[in-house]
């Protein structure tokens, strides 16, 4: 996940005041003024929407013991790794996989009877430099001899194809779903410039599905994932992208939605519109990283604690919950996981955003659940 985009929305108190269109002041007390009760013992999430469609959660192996665990039998029927699954954490080093901390997850969502997410197959971040060097140890992006280069790219595909084998072999029984490539959409426009694309062009994301479908069988669904989906252009890059890949017969299932938006951004009708438009390639939906930010962009200033936060800001969330979840319900056909990108308000990557703009003192709070394992007010405008 990286940033979400730079766009100037209103942050602060001024936030309390919106509502979304359609919302009056007493529905907004209706679904607000409930109270704070235990996490642990409220009526599930993942049953509220159980006819629409799964509800997850990402999570470290850490959180699979003590009340997180809890919370994650309780309120989630599907679960992703927040981190360990990802290039850099399960191959570090050239033919030396690291399962460990990844089958931990797997094992926990087996003896729970929980979907699995794999994220991320491919990925410009959090991988290792190794991909990227030649059989002489020298950065292949540096490489003018067109013969090398060809060597070289043939080399890279090589390694995407070992790496994405290995990995989809092990889990193909477990896994459901796979965030095959991830992030491969530029937000000035076209494709990201990544050594992935550098080298191999689009071929990276061609083998990487290809093998995913070869060793994952017909069941097996492929995802391509991307953050800020929602703003028009970037999202008719990707679209554009998946039609090309599509016609060349790459096998795309659907379409990841990270969905790391704020209270005011983006709207109801951008969202909609994405959703709608890569379901009528025939492709599935899914909303992969879902965190609903208290703050605009960039994130300043920030609360500095988590008690800080008025109780109005809180209400405006729910709000914006509330629209959420009535959308993806209206959309649930084309719909088929939606997951948070993290448990409660006690670990959110937000946190460290936050930090970084505010002179590392900053709180954020996109869950429905807050750090003492109590449902807020979001969660009673979307458990109805």
């Amino acid at each position: 996940m990286l940033n979400v985009l730079r766009k100037p929305i209103i942050s602060g108190l001024a936030l309390a005041l919106l509502l979304p269109v359609g919302m009056s002041t007493a529905s907004a007390a209706t679904t607000t003024e409930k109270p704070s009760i235990s996490a642990l013992t409220a009526p599930q999430l993942d049953q509220r929407y159980k006819d629409s469609f799964t509800i997850g959660a990402a999570v470290e192996p850490s959180q699979l013991e003590g009340k997180d665990a809890i919370m994650l039998k309780r309120h989630y029927n599907s679960i992703v790794a927040e981190n360990v699954m990802k290039p850099i954490n399960i191959q570090p080093e050239e033919g030396k996989f690291n399962f460990k901390e990844a089958d931990k997850i797997v094992k926990f969502a087996k003896e729970n009877n929980m979907d699995i997410r794999f994220h991320a197959l491919i990925w410009h971040s959090q991988v290792p430099e190794w991909f990227f060097l030649d059989k002489d140890g020298k950065k292949m992006v540096d490489e003018k001899n067109p013969v090398k280069r060809m060597k070289n790219k043939k080399l890279l595909l090589k390694r995407v194809e070992d790496h994405v084998k290995t990995i989809v072999t092990r889990y193909k029984d477990d896994v459901k779903s796979w965030d095959v490539v991830n992030e491969v959409i530029d937000d000035g426009g076209g494709l990201r410039q990544s050594d992935w694309f550098k080298i191999t062009g689009t071929d990276f994301i061609k083998v990487a599905f290809e093998t995913a479908h070869k060793y994952g069988g017909n069941d097996a669904m492929l995802y391509i994932n991307d953050y800020n989906t929602e703003v028009e252009s970037k999202r008719d890059d990707l679209y554009n992208l998946i039609v090309e890949l599509l016609e060349q017969g790459v096998p795309i299932d659907g379409v990841g939605h990270q969905s790391h938006i704020q209270l005011g951004w983006p709207t109801l009708q951008q969202t909609e519109d994405s959703i709608n438009l890569f379901a009528s390639l025939g492709l599935d939906n899914q909303i992969t990283e879902l965190d609903v930010s208290l703050y605009g962009w960039p994130p300043k200033p920030a609360y500095k604690t988590y008690d800080e936060i008025p109780a109005e800001v809180f209400k405006t969330q729910a709000e914006r919950y509330n629209a959420l979840f009535e959308l993806y319900e209206k959309l649930d056909k084309k719909i088929s996981n939606v997951t948070f990108w993290g448990i409660t308000d006690n670990h959110t990557w937000l946190d460290d955003r936050a930090e970084e703009y505010n002179d590392g003192v900053g709180k954020d709070a996109p869950f429905v659940f807050d750090p003492d394992y109590k449902v807020k007010p979001a969660y009673w405008s979307i458990i109805d």
